[in-house]
């Protein structure tokens, strides 16, 4: 098969390759039509995200396309299933081998290509404001939530989960022009990175019972003060860096709680837990237009390396993607 392979000089080049092994017992093969781009994929070309052992250094942590074979003790999934997957890796690839738990059929009035910006984002946002951030109603008060990087894929399918569930949520972006996009998509109010630290613009927003930050260390210090009264801080990200200092008073009077969160080093079982409730709470809402997937933009999996650049570029509101087959 072909498959996306990084040069001695980290460049991407589409080239023949092995193709994944046969499907094990509970697993699929799938023909892919589109693989969504992420975050971490930049990272793991860099060189500062490995894979999980055992898993392929192809980049790629979500795809869509169609079931070609299924292994022996799969049984809602047969060939010619159209679906969504949450990789571990392998996805910038003309076919992938994946356990079946972490493989959703499509929701209903949804393509090939929109749902391939669905699994790796709405499973992040979903894990962690719900399963580990614990978002709920306070005395029938809905908790409110900051989220860090609101305009990229993970942030505008939060800010759509949160708008859907009714949890007020505030954003911080790059932009003005992206404050705008996160208020239209259900974002209560937004504040522009550029213009300074958001302490005071979230305090006087009524501050944040739950925050989702990608960045880590260059936000810590502003995310304690303004991280309510048993608030808790989710990290699923270090892009500003991974060491900062603490402050423990502040955190041991306010009762606050820090979480590290990453999805993919979980194991199949676990993935599956998420993208079971996932199928339970949010493909309806999908099916209904209520929540959408939000694509930038696409490129040929040929072109990946101008897709990487533009997605490096902060440019983006919402998923990019790059076609395999491009089948819609």
């Amino acid at each position: 098969m072909f498959a996306i392979a990084i040069d001695d000089q980290q460049g991407l080049n589409w080239q023949e390759q092995k193709a994944p092994p046969r499907p094990g017992p509970g697993d699929v093969r799938i023909q892919v039509a589109w693989a969504g781009m992420n975050r971490a994929d930049l990272m793991q070309r860099a060189g500062r995200y490995p894979p999980p052992p055992g898993v392929t250094d192809t980049l790629g942590l979500e795809v869509s396309g169609t079931v070609v074979e299924a292994g022996p003790r799969v049984e809602r999934l047969r060939p010619g299933d159209k679906v969504c997957a949450l990789l571990a890796g392998g996805g910038y690839a003309e076919e992938v081998v994946v356990d079946a738990a972490q493989v959703l059929p499509l929701p209903a009035g949804l393509g090939l290509r929109e749902a391939a910006a669905l699994p790796e984002v709405f499973a992040t946002a979903w894990l962690n404001l719900f399963m580990e951030g614990g978002l709920r109603h306070v005395d029938g008060r809905p908790e409110r939530v900051l989220l860090h990087a609101g305009a990229s894929g993970v942030g505008t399918a939060a800010i759509q989960l949160c708008k859907a569930f009714d949890y007020p949520c505030f954003v911080t972006v790059g932009s003005e022009a992206k404050v705008e996009a996160c208020r239209r998509l259900g974002a209560e109010a937004g504040w522009n990175r550029h213009d300074g630290s958001f302490v005071d613009a979230v305090r006087d927003w009524g501050g944040a019972d739950v925050i989702l930050d990608p960045v880590g260390a260059g936000y810590l210090a502003d995310n304690q003060r303004v991280l309510n009264q048993d608030g808790r801080l989710v990290l699923i990200g270090l892009m500003g860096g991974r060491t900062a200092e603490l402050d423990m008073g502040r955190m041991l009077m306010k009762r606050q709680r820090f979480i590290g969160s990453t999805l993919r080093s979980k194991s199949p079982r676990a993935k599956g837990a998420i993208l079971d409730s996932l199928h339970t709470h949010v493909w309806p809402r999908l099916s209904r237009g209520e929540i959408r997937p939000l694509i930038d933009r696409d490129w040929p999996i040929q072109q990946a390396e101008a897709a990487m650049t533009y997605l490096e570029s902060n440019e983006s509101t919402g998923k990019v993607l790059l076609a395999v087959s491009g089948e819609g």
